[in-house]
């Protein structure tokens, strides 16, 4: 049986911030991460899609958080085939991009400014990495990705480029877990040892995948999305701004601790993110998971200063 860890996408959202979660006297980011690896054992960093990710950052958030704590980053939005904003690359590199687009995706750029984001995204995590602190690089893929066999060799391009950090795969594509294809898409992650993102998402849209609960290696990964019924707004926090309740929570527990009998680990991600949304419902579900019998939950690592 794995541990399972519980925690949130996020530990400085605005509405965070403001929220009152954190006690008056944590003021600067190093407090917060403090304080908040004082209470979870896992963190996502989403930060990285936005902007590539400098490696003095990560060698701080290794350093301000004990052994035992981990972070899960998301993969930065141009690796993802997402739109990407110009002013979201390196300085250095803009110089190759195309001229006047609003949006870039890999096809715009040379190849070679291509290389050099790989490089260099995987380079800035590795404190993370030979800290012990790492995770998965989570690959969200957008709903224009369907299962194709080009888009698997994306998918296992991402896996090799990423080496020595090991990748997990979110789909927003239906056409990966219909009933056709469910079994062909799990069989190909599990033939790879790449673990499978399963999701707690609303339900009706076409980008939204069915709860399935499956292993695809020795790390699972569950993400929380809320059941929000403004997910086509485009306002962030009316789409993720959904509190799950106890009983919503508690329908999780069994599948959670199947999981966790089938892996090593089981991330659990809470990213309902807005307030103290997220905060508030990783705390009950991981309270919920520590009174099934057999169901391992791992606490917040000990802080130097309380060992």
């Amino acid at each position: 049986m794995g541990e399972i860890l519980v925690g949130t996408a996020s530990w400085t959202d605005k509405t965070l911030l403001r929220s009152g979660w954190y006690p008056p006297d944590v003021t600067t980011p190093e407090e917060r991460l403090r304080y908040y690896a004082r209470v979870f054992p896992l963190v996502e960093v989403d930060s990285t899609y936005y902007a590539t990710p400098a490696e003095e950052t990560a060698r701080l958030w290794a350093y301000r958080t004990p052994q035992g704590f981990t972070f899960d980053v998301k993969a930065f939005s141009l690796l993802t085939c997402h739109p990407t904003r110009p002013a979201a690359l390196p300085k250095d590199l803009r110089v190759e991009m195309a001229p006047g687009k609003k949006n870039l995706y890999v096809r715009d750029l040379d190849p070679a400014v291509v290389e050099q984001v790989w490089e260099r995204f995987v380079s800035a995590l590795m404190p993370l990495w030979e800290a012990d602190r790492f995770g998965a690089v989570l690959f969200q893929f957008p709903r224009w990705f369907p299962i194709s066999k080009r888009n698997k060799h994306y998918i296992l391009e991402c896996k090799r480029r990423c080496e020595p950090l090991r990748i997990s795969v979110e789909f927003r594509n239906r056409t990966w877990m219909t009933e056709e294809n469910q079994a062909e898409t799990l069989d190909f992650l599990r033939s790879y040892a790449i673990p499978y993102v399963c999701l707690d998402m609303p339900q009706g849209y076409p980008c939204s995948i069915p709860p399935v609960v499956a292993a695809t290696s020795d790390l699972a990964i569950v993400r929380f999305h809320g059941r929000s019924d403004k997910w086509t707004s485009r306002d962030i926090y009316q789409r993720f701004g959904y509190l799950y309740s106890p009983e919503e929570l508690k329908q999780w527990t069994p599948k959670l601790c199947e999981l966790a009998g089938e892996t090593t680990s089981t991330h659990v991600l809470m990213n309902n993110c807005y307030r103290d949304y997220a905060q508030t419902n990783a705390r009950q579900l991981a309270d919920l998971l520590r009174t099934m019998p057999a169901c391992p939950v791992r606490p917040p690592p000990a802080q130097p200063d309380d060992a």
